[in-house]
């Protein structure tokens, strides 16, 4: 069964190792076979990964598009380290994330980060209003 993807006017989209841009007119086309797929809204870059869980996520981002989770192993760990002591609540996420890793089931593994990225986010809002 074919992916079907759909791109706005602009739309970016990595397929495999290759950067797709869509032209002036959204697109629709049938993806066959196996590669990793992310939409630019799902993609993370150095510059735009700012903060602890976002680089977590970048580093299961590569994971994904490299699709060798050995090779990004050892950064993955210490950024997960690292941002367990300083938020250690987060535990439940990175277990989550953890075993969709350890599963090879490295895209639902981004799903998840996405829901660290919003609980950090949740955390600095009450940090901050704390602080007011």
């Amino acid at each position: 069964m074919s992916l079907k993807i759909e791109l706005r006017p602009g739309e970016r989209i990595v397929i495999g190792s290759s950067i797709i841009t869509n032209g002036d007119h959204r697109t629709r086309f049938y993806v066959d076979g196996q590669a990793p797929i992310l939409r630019e809204k799902d993609i993370l870059t150095s510059e735009t990964a700012n903060s602890p869980a976002k680089r977590i996520y970048l580093c299961i981002q590569l994971m994904y598009l490299d699709q060798d989770i050995a090779k990004h192993k050892e950064i993955y760990f210490s950024l997960v380290n690292d941002f367990l002591q300083a938020a250690p609540s987060a535990l439940t996420l990175v277990d989550n994330i953890n075993n969709k890793i350890l599963t090879n089931s490295i895209y639902p593994a981004l799903k998840e980060a996405k829901a660290l990225i919003k609980y950090e986010e949740e955390l600095l809002r009450n940090v901050q209003s704390i602080s007011s």
